[in-house]
């Protein structure tokens, strides 16, 4: 991955301070400055007899997490593995009680508080309870000023992205407004609309539970 400098150098210096920011709030959190550190980190929290599953996460294939418990041998639960809709439902029904959930963040706040987005709800459901342990892959590019700052990179950055990118492939083209326009209108879209859950993670309970991980390079959206 191509690495821009002065972002790099910008994540350098605030990344161990937001580290230490998710600390004082009781996450377990650490900074690597390249995915490849990301990769190995996450590993590392990962016992091997743990079952394993994921949210539609960018961030975690770029890194090649979801690869590399593709290939070694961990017992995981994979949405992908559903052969038809009942199955990938099922599946989905089955991560919120898994072992480890491995997951990004829409936003962050330099403060250390993690701000998401949901259609359904279940990753934000893994978040917040079920799995033992939740892993937080975070490319630096999410962290902005405050959780309010957070809140509307989600919801004005975010999730028209992520929409563009299903638009058309997983739901109808222009099926929600953000879809059409680029941009968030606050829709009530039946089915479709990408904000139905918002939740604020401001504080780990129990005691490092979430494991931030933050990445010092451009990840996801």
């Amino acid at each position: 991955m191509e690495r821009d400098t002065a972002f790099e150098k910008r994540s350098d210096k605030l990344g161990p301070r937001v580290a230490e920011a998710f600390r004082r709030r009781h996450f377990e959190a650490y900074y690597c400055a390249t995915a490849q550190e990301a990769l190995e980190k996450a590993v590392e929290l990962i016992p091997k007899d743990d079952v394993v599953s994921w949210a539609g996460s960018e961030t975690i294939r770029e890194i090649g997490l979801v690869d590399y418990i593709r290939k070694n041998g961990y017992k995981r639960l994979d949405q992908e593995d559903g052969k038809d809709r009942a199955e990938f439902v099922e599946i989905t029904r089955k991560a919120t009680t898994c072992d480890t959930y491995l997951m990004s963040s829409n936003g962050a706040s330099e403060d250390g508080q993690l701000v998401n987005i949901d259609r359904t709800g279940n990753r934000v459901a893994a978040l917040c309870y079920g799995p033992r342990n939740v892993i937080v892959i975070l490319g630096m590019n999410k962290v902005v000023k405050t959780a309010e700052d957070a809140l509307a990179r989600a919801r004005g950055i975010a999730a028209p992205v992520n929409m563009a990118r299903f638009s058309g492939r997983v739901f109808p083209e222009g099926c929600t407004p953000c879809a059409v326009t680029g941009t968030c209108a606050d829709c009530t879209t039946e089915q479709y609309c990408i904000c139905s859950q918002i939740v604020t993670t401001r504080h780990c309970c129990p005691t490092g539970r979430i494991k931030v991980i933050l990445v010092g390079e451009k990840l996801g959206f």
